[in-house]
């Protein structure tokens, strides 16, 4: 065994998803179409929900076992250097040979911290439901799915009775979403998904979408807004965590602050964190990791994200 390999019945979150190769550009200002910026710098970054998700609980000092796949290629030589930098185990991500590792174009705005993503659209082959991945969930305490995975939702649903809680990361609308908003334990979009034309919230208040979409689910809501921090329902209430006002964290890169989320989330939860602690862990968690370009750089360790929360 390796330094980074984790003992298959000691494991706190399982996570299956995206991995992919960020190219991060830095600009003072983002341009109109048909115009020039210049470019302040520009530097590559392991990327994907999954991927920077399992970075994050390797970094909270959590054990964690990730399913993905990369390709041969450059790119995915990179990736999965960069998984191994964080501590993640990487004995069950799948190079597949003659694979392209999709690639995001991140475009990073200096003066706001604020990202702009362009993304190549994976080409690798699905995750597929083995009989391994199968025992693997059942034996999980806690499952992360990030968007790209969310194709499983029915075969997850017919492997689970009282297996694991299932964190789900709801970027956008999919096909086969009813399927994980019937499954997951605990549903978090951002707030741009209230706006997807299926859920047809039209012009709704955002508190009312919020209820509107409680009832369409299963578990338990909880709705990142970004700046805002987070917003979740508790006996049929509302609850609000914002964001820290500390100049410690100040933001200058919002990449990867929702993976980072979820991630401390699912670690939190596994570890027996009530809903309320849970919540404000993540926030305090996403908020740190802005501090640095890339997505995983920023994040913290436990106890400085547990000093943070505890004063949110």
């Amino acid at each position: 065994m390796t330094r980074f390999d984790i003992d298959m019945d000691d494991f706190e979150v399982l996570i299956i998803g995206r991995s992919c190769l960020d190219v991060i550009a830095v600009l003072n200002r983002f341009p109109f179409e048909n115009q020039k910026a210049p470019l302040e710098f520009r530097f590559t970054e392991g990327g994907g929900q999954g991927g920077t998700a399992a970075c994050c609980i390797t970094r909270l000092g959590g054990r964690v076992v990730y399913i993905g796949k990369l390709g041969d290629d450059t790119e995915g030589r990179f990736c999965h250097k960069r998984l191994r930098d964080f501590g993640v185990d990487t004995q069950r991500v799948e190079i597949v040979s003659g694979g392209q590792t999709p690639v995001a174009y991140v475009f990073v705005s200096q003066p706001s911290g604020r990202r702009t993503i362009i993304y190549e659209r994976s080409h690798l082959p699905p995750v597929v439901l083995s009989l391994e991945l199968q025992e693997l969930i059942c034996k999980s305490p806690v499952v992360l799915l990030d968007p790209e995975v969310t194709y499983l939702g029915p075969d997850l649903g017919r492997l689970k009775t009282d297996g694991p809680m299932i964190v789900y990361d709801a970027e956008r609308w999919r096909d086969g979403l009813p399927d994980i908003m019937a499954l997951a334990d605990y549903f978090i979009p951002c707030e741009d998904f209230l706006e997807s034309p299926e859920l047809g919230f039209g012009g709704l208040p955002f508190e009312e979408k919020l209820t509107a979409l409680k009832a369409r689910i299963k578990g338990r809501l909880i709705v990142t807004r970004g700046k805002d921090g987070a917003y979740y329902f508790s006996e049929n209430n509302i609850w609000h965590v914002p964001v820290p006002e500390s100049a410690a964290v100040a933001a200058v890169d919002t990449i990867g602050a929702g993976d980072n989320f979820h991630a401390a989330f699912a670690l939190a939860v596994s570890r027996g964190l009530n809903l309320h602690r849970a919540v404000r862990f993540a926030v305090a968690v996403a908020s740190l990791s802005c501090r640095d370009y890339g997505g995983r750089n920023g994040v913290p360790t436990w106890e400085e994200a547990a000093d943070l929360a505890a004063q949110l």
